[in-house]
């Protein structure tokens, strides 16, 4: 059947535990990243105040194999650009039909115009007590996100 897409399963653990899995349609995987498709799997409004996900929205979201976050372009449902949601995770695991991420709360909001970059969740960071259990995955985190602020604030591809 011509353009039908694969579905996959995205899964983000926390702290060796599913936080959340939601279906996501495929729309490429190139080796390195596999991009997906997925509507607002939160339930509801959840308002951050700088940024609301609601249902309509979609996501977009970029996993990478080689590197230590993933990032969801989030639209409207009229395809209006909220920004980008980084999360800052451990390399993505691909496995026929799932894509499994490690989040290490660490996380980076871009707003569509750039005006805004916001580190987020530096304190759960800090108290997940990941520098001490694995202090190389935490400089890797800490890495990338200073390396997405500064690839959000040039005006550089995000993905």
């Amino acid at each position: 059947m011509a353009g039908h897409s694969a579905e996959v399963e995205v899964v983000l653990v926390k702290a060796g535990r599913v936080k959340i899995r939601y279906p996501a349609e495929l729309l490429s995987d190139d080796g390195a990243v596999v991009t997906v498709r997925a509507a607002w799997a939160g339930g509801g409004v959840r308002d951050f105040g700088f940024v609301r996900f609601e249902p309509g929205d979609v996501f977009t979201e970029h996993y990478r194999r080689d590197r230590w976050y993933s990032v969801k372009e989030v639209r409207a449902a009229d395809g209006t650009l909220k920004g980008w949601y980084c999360d800052i995770t451990r390399p993505a695991a691909v496995t026929a039909g799932e894509v499994v991420v490690e989040d290490l709360d660490l996380d980076l909001w871009v707003s569509a115009d750039r005006s805004l970059v916001l580190r987020l969740d530096e304190d759960e960071f800090e108290a997940s007590g990941l520098a001490d259990r694995d202090p190389q995955a935490a400089a890797r985190a800490r890495e990338a996100l200073d390396a997405l602020e500064r690839t959000a604030r040039s005006g550089g591809d995000l993905r």
